[in-house]
């Protein structure tokens, strides 16, 4: 089928020369998590950091905080690690905390709070959307499609974007979703008014793409973009409530789509790049993987394989030639990367998890709070060890290091924990 067509500079002193003439551009130490699912946004840790071969008897809590529900996972940069809650159904609050000791440094709070339709209504009418940051630089998106940028050393405000107010869409049935991202001095997020590129330095717009949408069932997006090299092009991955799209990040040109069918456009997973293809799970849709080619300006999609598997919420990870997700049905399965045959399917795992990946090894959280430490195998569905780390978890989980060794962020419904992963 076809379709349509950080690390820091050198040295500081010319950094800081170089922020002052042009946009600002700051990358993010390989030990920090500063994004929705990471710093590649792929749920991989990348480096040589060993992780242990067991929990129980490993993990030891640092702190813990108390706080107002949320489902943003926490992320870290700096040394700080930054979190939000929904204060009295009324309120958005930002916090940031030591990573290593948990003493609060600040906080930030507006009004932005919204109801849910009363079927989404058991997953709550709070913030949603994982922040992210890079020195100096913290972007929320609050439950409104307000996007706010702090300075992560003092929580001030830098600027405030009020989409609904200042470019006229229309709130999303659903609350803000999308988690948005920092790349190159920019800043990309997808909103009720689509797909919009700012300047981190000045929160101006400079494009916005893919808006629109006739019902609640094409408004906003559930998913979040990122970015990927496919055919020899960086292009951002966006998946909007009805299609798979692949758009420039220069000036906001849409370079293919295609049709993904879920049911009420709940596309919720992030995009997972393959090589020069892609794979996505559609809620109460299909599995399918697509092969991307380009020929000069032109594009072409062909669909490799789809098959029954369904995806829900949580966002998958490739290990080797094999994709591993969590499913609609509450299991977990692995995937071939050829031909799209399930390697196995595991028994009920929970509703909802989150995953990290450290080579062949998985950790993921399920919303009831389990921690799981997996072996990424084709062979079969093995848990290695697990623990319960909270109640009720649907924030992505957090890995990042710490003193050269691991540090797991749980952010549970109520309450923010840090535990150190001691390797013995």
């Amino acid at each position: 089928m076809t379709s349509v067509s950080q690390r820091l500079p050198l040295a500081l002193c010319f950094s800081l020369l170089l922020a002052s003439i042009c946009s600002v551009a700051v990358a993010v130490e390989p030990s920090s998590w500063n994004q929705w699912r990471g710093p590649n946004r792929d749920g991989t840790i990348h480096g040589d950091v060993a992780w242990p071969d067991k929990l129980n008897g490993s993990l030891q809590e640092a702190w813990k905080i108390s706080l107002q529900p949320s489902y943003s996972g926490p992320i870290t940069v700096d040394g700080k690690v930054f979190t939000t809650e929904t204060i009295d159904k009324q309120f958005e609050r930002v916090s940031a905390y030591d990573l290593r000791t948990g003493e609060q440094m600040w906080e930030r709070q507006w009004e932005g709070s919204m109801s849910v339709p009363f079927f989404a209504a058991a997953n709550g009418d709070w913030i949603r959307s994982t922040p992210a940051c890079v020195s100096g630089y913290l972007v929320v998106l609050g439950m409104r499609d307000v996007l706010v940028c702090l300075n992560t050393d003092t929580g001030e405000q830098r600027w405030r974007v009020d989409f609904p107010a200042e470019h006229g869409s229309e709130l999303q049935p659903f609350g803000a979703a999308s988690s948005p991202l920092i790349h190159n001095g920019s800043v990309y997020v997808q909103v009720g008014a689509g797909l919009a590129k700012l300047s981190l330095e000045t929160g101006q717009v400079q494009w916005k793409v893919l808006g629109g949408g006739a019902d609640m069932s094409s408004k906003g997006a559930f998913s979040s973009p990122t970015i990927a090299t496919i055919a020899g092009m960086e292009q951002l991955l966006v998946q909007t409530r009805e299609e798979l799209c692949g758009v420039s990040l220069q000036d906001g040109g849409v370079l293919w789509k295609e049709p993904i069918e879920a049911f009420r456009g709940m596309n919720i997973l992030t995009p997972l790049p393959v090589k020069d293809a892609i794979f996505t799970a559609a809620h109460s849709g299909k599995s399918q993987l697509f092969d991307l080619g380009r020929d000069s300006d032109s594009w072409t999609i062909d669909e490799r394989w789809n098959q029954k598997t369904q995806g829900y919420m949580s966002s998958p990870v490739l290990v080797g030639d094999h994709i591993y997700l969590h499913l609609k049905n509450e299991r977990f399965a692995c995937l071939s990367v050829e031909d799209g045959s399930i390697q196995w399917t595991s028994s009920p795992v929970g509703k909802y998890w989150s995953m990290v990946q450290n080579k062949d090894r998985l950790l993921s959280l399920s919303a009831d709070g389990k921690l799981r430490l997996i072996a990424a195998s084709p062979q079969k569905y093995n848990v290695i060890d697990e623990q319960d780390v909270a109640e009720d978890s649907w924030a992505h989980l957090a890995v990042v290091t710490v003193d050269d060794s691991p540090m797991i962020l749980v952010r549970a419904l109520n309450s923010l924990t840090a535990y150190r992963w001691n390797i013995p």
